[in-house]
């Protein structure tokens, strides 16, 4: 476990900043972006189970959480750094786990027959915030990706979970018993 006996390095005051394996890169960089956009949605699920969830989501969303944290580990480091550590990384597993969660609740809603709007109970709301963050973090991976490898199975994961978002979203809505305000075109 890392022990942090001192916050501030001040590299950050002259915009840079250190990656796991030591590497100073600008603060702009795409691999930043990325983690950092990851560490957002970390935060953004941290305020949907503040704000209070039903009891299916506030057991599963903590798990997801600690593989956030993992992933934005895994994407601190260049690729060729991580035989030096052992880091956790996002693997097959893990989006099985999503699939399956995916599923499970996918049979309480059912299937998708209008679009809805992000809304209805306070939770699932937020759910919708936390989605959206993750389609981002979707694409600073996908953009990172395209100019430097990443975990293999990183980017499956994040279009995993935005979708297990969604769907965890309906679910709160319907365990609280919420209509899902639909979208009505043209209003």
């Amino acid at each position: 476990m890392p022990r942090l006996t001192k916050l501030y390095t001040k590299k950050g005051d002259q915009g840079q900043t250190s990656l796991g394996g030591g590497q100073l890169v600008p603060k702009e960089h795409l691999r930043v972006n990325a983690y950092g956009t990851v560490d957002e949605l970390n935060s953004q699920i941290g305020v949907a189970l503040a704000v209070g969830v039903c009891e299916r989501l506030a057991a599963v969303l903590p798990e997801i959480q600690n593989e956030l944290f993992d992933l934005g580990s895994d994407l601190a480091f260049l690729e060729e750094d991580k035989a030096r550590y052992q880091l956790p990384q996002i693997e097959e597993r893990h989006i099985a786990r999503l699939e399956t969660l995916l599923d499970e609740m996918t049979a309480v809603v059912g299937p998708l027959e209008n679009f809805i709007l992000p809304g209805g109970a306070l939770g699932a709301a937020q759910l919708h915030v936390a989605r959206t963050v993750c389609r981002r973090a979707e694409r600073d991976v996908s953009a990172l990706a395209r100019s430097e490898p990443v975990g293999s199975h990183t980017i499956a994961y994040l279009n995993r979970l935005s979708d297990a978002l969604f769907v965890m979203a309906r679910y709160e809505n319907r365990m609280q018993e919420v209509s899902e305000p639909l979208w009505k075109p043209g209003l």
